[in-house]
């Protein structure tokens, strides 16, 4: 035990150590290479428009509504992919009549759906989500759809020997082999929901931090925009962590190694 406390401080040290060499490099690096503020903006100069930011642009209340659409977006999309990942997983005809459907939406670019969603529902927080819930679909789907394939065909012909009804193969053998593969497509769509949220803001959005990058990066403000991006940065991060620690309360039993933090 004592060992694998010094392993995680030595990583966490080197981790720190990393990030003040990054931080040392974008405040000096700019100027050392004559790089102009407008093209990047030092560290100071990024933190200084950041707190000015919370005020002027009400910074924290525009991520509040797109840490809220990145949430509402992860979740209809996890749902869904699930739902729709384990329907095509039981059913092989299922999925030979809409896996090219499936295949071509995913295929189609997100960012041409945005538009034709603010056509369809305004200047409203539905466009955003609808992007995220497009994108954060399909990994879900295609894990929980591999997982279902993949489930042991011996134990469930040994539960219906014992009159097992369709829930509680699902609840006692799918469900439970499906879940370390689910939250491995989890872990990859709460990183893509935050793309989907910035794309729906920045074509058609009001609020939230796609809004301030638009502003920032229209008049010209490249702090501004680095500010929005580092909020967009820690919305991500937020997300992604929840379900990092979901998954450790629901996965316990699972070995994991001493560097388990991502």
């Amino acid at each position: 035990m004592g060992e694998e406390k010094k392993k995680k401080r030595e990583g966490l040290g080197a981790s720190f150590a990393v990030l003040v060499v990054f931080l040392v490099a974008w405040e000096w690096g700019p100027a050392l290479f004559e790089i102009p503020p407008y093209i990047i903006p030092s560290a100071s100069a990024v933190y200084n428009e950041f707190i000015h930011a919370i005020d002027n642009e009400r910074l924290f209340w525009n991520a509040g509504i797109t840490l809220l659409s990145t949430i509402a977006g992860f979740v209809i999309g996890s749902l869904l992919g699930m739902i729709i990942g384990y329907v095509l997983g039981v059913s092989p005809k299922a999925e030979f009549v809409l896996s090219p459907y499936i295949l071509a939406l995913q295929i189609a670019p997100k960012v041409a759906f945005a538009p034709l969603f603010v056509v369809w529902f305004g200047f409203t927080v539905y466009p955003k989500i609808l992007v995220a819930v497009l994108i954060v679909f399909f990994p879900i789907m295609v894990n929980v759809l591999g997982a279902i394939r993949t489930v042991d065909p011996d134990m469930i012909n040994l539960a219906r020997t014992f009159n097992a009804t369709r829930w509680q193969i699902f609840s006692l053998i799918e469900f439970r082999d499906a879940m370390p593969p689910l939250f491995s497509g989890l872990r990859i769509g709460s990183t893509l929901a935050i793309i989907g949220v910035a794309v729906g803001e920045m074509v058609g959005g009001s609020e939230g931090l796609g809004a301030i990058l638009v502003s920032g990066g229209g008049s010209g403000n490249t702090a501004l925009v680095f500010a929005a991006i580092v909020m967009m940065t820690i919305v991500g991060i937020l997300v992604y962590g929840a379900v990092v620690l979901l998954e450790r309360r629901v996965l316990h039993y699972l070995p994991r190694n001493d560097y388990d933090a991502i």
